[in-house]
């Protein structure tokens, strides 16, 4: 892999010299490299101070040594300089040529496949509310780590959880048979997650009302809550769809299916996909016996009629997971649906699940349950902990309608690249069905780009202004320098046709005294070459944060290279022809890491 490339060169040679200078063994593991921070002349740095016992010297007498070593053995350490402990290497433009055309030959985000399969379950809503933008964070998110793996070779299962049964969904069912007067999507003109979402803020009312009768009557509140008429109707409902009510299943299935419609709908315009489909309906029956399992092997115990865990010297608390009557509780189902999954995929390695840090509690206890019940594959699950979006006026609440529905959200942030696009006055040529799709594919760009670049732990503020800024930190900026990259290649190859033969012949030219790298070309190559370490880095942290930030650092540099180094109009024909390749190479690798985002970049803004 191309990140292994320069460490590959240089980690041989060290061990080269502590073995010359210093009569010493450095085992290969303990070498790693750095970029040489921006204050500093240049390209790696190696910390030397680890090694101080082998040298028997100081830290800058053993890293000018090395250095002096290093530049009289190694063909492309062209300098370097010291700084207290820090041995700082300039790498010689020749390696960085070499790099740039073993790149353009192959692919520079191509990774081998590991055969190892993995499945990342997101997204996961409840079918009585349409989805918001907590869940767009979740889908972006889970969406760019499975590209993310597959990109680094994994086989990736893309999975989702549909909660589809219990109390919230039979209060959206109870308050649209009370209030809802048959209306129905067509008849109503609304989504169909949208009109049982409306249900639920309804029911949500009526609750509050009844609440509020009750307490006038001499009730407490907490007693009230128990008592109120609605909420015992929709617990009535709810044991009936247990007992399987015809008519409670029928109602459950219908509105159901219109609340299925209605998420579709979104994830197709998001550009979210998913391979499996589990329905709570059907997986909250497992793990039943997979815990009196447990209970036959002295995992878990039985105290009055109810079984229980005991993780306290996991740091946990007990757990019950089996309550009296034989009910289960949810970690009973999460059990036996991780068991299940790993009897249906066959060779599965790790299971990824995309949820906010609110059930970080509830995973660490899963996974510490699994791990006792004796299944090895439980050491390779992992919860992809998230922070919550929140928005200036504060957070978000279902049941009272303060939520920011995910299409309403889009469909803003798509107005808002049109009226960006109709400003600037750039597309007068393009159709109007064109200029349609351009403005979808940049408004979802600043919409993913926004929620991705920032670091998934992080609770975080999302800004619509913001985030569609055309010369900013956003996916916008992104798409348009891309846009303008392949214009500059559309130009090229009808002025200047270069095959591809030529490209080393240019390359040699370059390396001459009179055609060294400019600083433009040479930050925009470095930043190529990290490309496949950041890529290796987001998959290996589930983060595509690193990616996201590492390619708008790379088209930021591009740009500063196409405004100040001549292209096209570079008399100089091997000049010209590099240049070109650079912004290949460059349109390539930004195309690229952008589909790992989930965003998708035009040939022209």
């Amino acid at each position: 892999m191309f990140q292994d490339r320069l460490q590959a060169l240089l980690v041989p040679a060290v061990q080269q010299a502590f073995a010359s200078l210093f009569n010493a063994e450095v085992a290969a593991d303990r070498i790693t490299f750095q970029s040489t921070r921006p204050e500093f002349e240049g390209d790696v740095t190696i910390n030397v101070f680890p090694f101080l016992k082998q040298s028997g010297k100081g830290p800058e007498p053993t890293a000018q040594s090395i250095g002096e070593h290093l530049q009289a053995n190694v063909e492309v350490v062209e300098r370097f300089n010291v700084v207290k402990g820090f041995l700082n290497l300039v790498i010689a433009d020749r390696y960085w040529l070499g790099f740039l055309q073993e790149a353009r030959e192959k692919d520079i985000l191509q990774f081998p496949i590991s055969g190892k399969k993995v499945m990342v379950e997101y997204s996961s809503p409840n079918t009585n509310k349409p989805l918001h933008l907590g869940h767009l964070r979740n889908n972006f998110l889970g969406h760019s780590v499975s590209r993310i793996l597959q990109a680094a070779g994994h086989e990736v299962i893309k999975a989702q959880v549909i909660n589809d049964r219990g109390i919230h969904i039979c209060k959206s069912m109870l308050a649209w048979q009370k209030f809802g007067r048959g209306e129905t999507p067509e008849s109503s003109g609304l989504k169909g997650d949208k009109l049982v979402g409306k249900y639920y803020v309804e029911f949500d009312k009526a609750f509050k009302r009844e609440i509020e009768e009750l307490v006038t009557t001499g009730k407490s509140k907490e007693a009230a809550e128990k008592e109120a008429p609605i909420i015992l109707e929709a617990q009535d409902m709810l044991r009936k769809w247990e007992a399987n009510d015809p008519e409670v299943r029928a109602l459950w299935e219908k509105m159901n299916g219109w609340v299925y419609a209605g998420f579709n709908a979104t994830y197709v315009r998001m550009g979210v996909e998913f391979d499996k489909l589990y329905y709570e309906s059907q997986t909250y029956v497992l793990g039943k016996n997979d815990v009196l399992e447990g209970v036959k092997k002295g995992v878990f115990y039985e105290k009055d009629g109810a079984v229980w865990v005991d993780n306290t010297n996991e740091g946990l608390d007990e757990k019950v997971l089996l309550r009296s009557d034989g009910t289960s509780v949810y970690m009973t189902q999460d059990i036996g649906t991780a068991i299940k999954r790993f009897e249906e995929f066959p060779g599965l390695a790790q299971l990824i699940y995309v949820v906010g840090n609110e059930q970080d509690y509830h995973f660490k206890t899963l996974f510490t349950i699994l791990r006792k019940l004796g299944f090895a594959w439980a050491s390779e699950l992992h919860h992809l902990s998230y922070g919550m979006v929140d928005l200036p006026s504060g957070k978000m609440k279902s049941r009272e309608g303060t939520v920011v529905d995910a299409d309403d959200l889009i469909e803003e942030m798509v107005g808002e690249a049109r009226a960006t696009g109709e400003q600037l006055s750039k597309l007068d040529a393009v159709s109007e069905q064109e200029k349609t799709e351009l403005y979808e594919m940049v408004g979802l760009a600043a919409l993913k780009y926004f929620l991705l670049k920032v670091d998934p732990k992080k609770q975080m503020l999302f800004d619509p202004a913001a985030s569609i800024d055309m010369q900013g930190h956003t996916g916008p900026f992104i798409q348009y320098t891309y846009a303008r990259t392949k214009s500059l290649l559309k130009k090229a190859q009808a002025e200047f046709p270069v095959p591809s033969s030529q490209l080393s012949d240019a390359h040699g030219q370059l390396t001459t005294d009179n055609h060294a790298l400019l600083p433009e070309e040479r930050t925009v190559i470095k930043l190529l070459h990290q490309f496949p370490a950041m890529l290796e880095e987001a998959a290996a942290r589930l983060d595509p944060s690193a990616l996201a930030n590492h390619t708008y650092e790379l088209v930021k540099a591009y740009n500063t290279f196409y405004q100040t180094v001549p292209v096209l109009k570079e008399e100089d024909g091997a000049k010209r022809n590099f240049r070109i390749g650079l912004s290949a190479a460059t349109a390539s690798a930004t195309k690229r890491a952008m589909w790992c985002l989930g965003i998708d970049v035009p040939e022209r803004m």
